[in-house]
């Protein structure tokens, strides 16, 4: 690496640094104030939302370094512009696809960040706070049932428990279920258990009855039992989903077990997506630099600033998210169309070329440019 690349590339790095840190930031603490009402309020201690903001930070740095990096090229290449430093570098012959050589080890730095996060951080941080979060709403006892008290989990619902032993029994239990239009169904029973099951916690009631008054016409039934299931999975959220595709290891992706498929749920063109994706990301913090640095070179130096080419970066940065989103469609309903992740980056290429191309052309016209006749003065 020559100096004046290592003089750019080491300026691209320090920006891409500042813009990091205040995104991730500002990214990370609006998500962690909702985590933490809703961790805290629901009597959780503030270990447990530490642990559980700190697992988010991998998606949050994935989100993130991609528009750090072009933040950071635009930032550079308008401060180059502004200083004058790319007139002189264009007056001694360094082209435009030269001046980008020290953007594209730039953009592979940053690239290789987001293949570490993707492949490794991001899945075993999902996969950790899944199991958490399970553990956490399956603790139903200290989130909802408090003995001596009625509590309303969800809308609808009504719960109160006498007491609660050393052991976990529930003894004294009372549950109102009004959520269906026009009925509400009272269970009572001497004592309960709460049994953990693949799609959440159940509250086994032993010894009960069950009223059902029906609302529009009055009438009261009323039914004994022994032992009764009542499924309350739903009230503390999606608890025993199985394994989502995001928590799957890049190895489970390439050959995906079949019992992780049916824990998942997750279709074959969902793995070949999400398993393209994860290379795809990477290269596009590499084309969201390049656009930011290539497209702020076509202006030249004004006392204003290149607002307009950065205004132009950014639209073309927005475009090509759009672009993402609008394949990401097709590609989760067709397996083989998983290689349409890579199409916005693609495009995005090709704008950078188009923009390197016009760049070219007008350097060449102004080199064929005749000079002024001074012979006559």
């Amino acid at each position: 690496m020559s100096r004046l690349d290592r003089y750019v590339f080491l300026q691209l790095l320090g920006v891409f640094a500042f813009f990091a840190l205040v995104l991730v930031s500002v990214y990370w603490v609006n998500r962690a104030v909702r985590l933490f009402d809703q961790l805290v309020g629901g009597g959780q201690t503030l270990l447990v939302f530490l642990e559980l903001s700190a697992l988010t930070l991998p998606n949050v740095i994935r989100l993130v370094l991609p528009v750090a990096a072009f933040a950071a090229a635009v930032y550079v290449a308008a401060r180059l512009t502004r200083e004058s430093e790319l007139t002189v570098m264009r007056a001694a012959g360094v082209s435009p696809l030269r001046m980008l050589r020290p953007v594209v080890a730039f953009g592979a730095v940053v690239a290789v960040m987001l293949l570490v996060l993707m492949h490794v951080l991001m899945p075993a941080a999902r996969a950790q706070m899944a199991e958490r979060q399970a553990e956490i709403a399956e603790n139903i006892t200290a989130r909802f049932l408090t003995a001596g008290g009625f509590q309303s989990p969800a809308q609808g619902i009504t719960v109160f428990v006498r007491d609660i032993t050393l052991d976990g029994e529930l003894r004294g239990v009372f549950l109102s279920d009004s959520r269906a239009a026009g009925s509400r169904i009272d269970y009572t029973a001497r004592s309960a258990l709460l049994a953990p099951g693949p799609l959440g916690p159940k509250l086994v009631m032993l010894d009960g009855m069950a009223q059902i008054h029906d609302l529009t016409t009055n009438r009261l039934v009323i039914a004994s039992f022994q032992d009764m299931t009542y499924d309350i999975g739903s009230l503390i959220g999606p608890i025993g989903r199985g394994r989502d595709v995001r928590e799957f290891s890049t190895a489970e992706l390439l050959y995906p077990p079949p019992e992780l498929i049916e824990i998942s749920g997750a279709t074959p063109a969902q793995l070949r997506y999400e398993l393209a994706n994860r290379f795809a990301h990477p290269l596009m913090a590499v084309v969201a630099a390049l656009i930011g640095f290539s497209v702020v070179l076509v202006g030249d130096f004004s006392r204003l600033g290149p607002w307009r080419q950065v205004a132009g970066a950014v639209v073309l940065l927005a475009l090509m998210q759009l672009l993402d989103n609008a394949m990401a469609r097709p590609a989760l309903r067709d397996p083989t169309l998983a290689g349409l992740a890579f199409v916005s980056s693609v495009a995005g290429l090709a704008a950078v070329g188009v923009v390197l191309w016009w760049l070219g052309r007008r350097r060449g016209q102004m080199g064929r440019r005749p000079l002024p006749d001074v012979s006559a003065a």
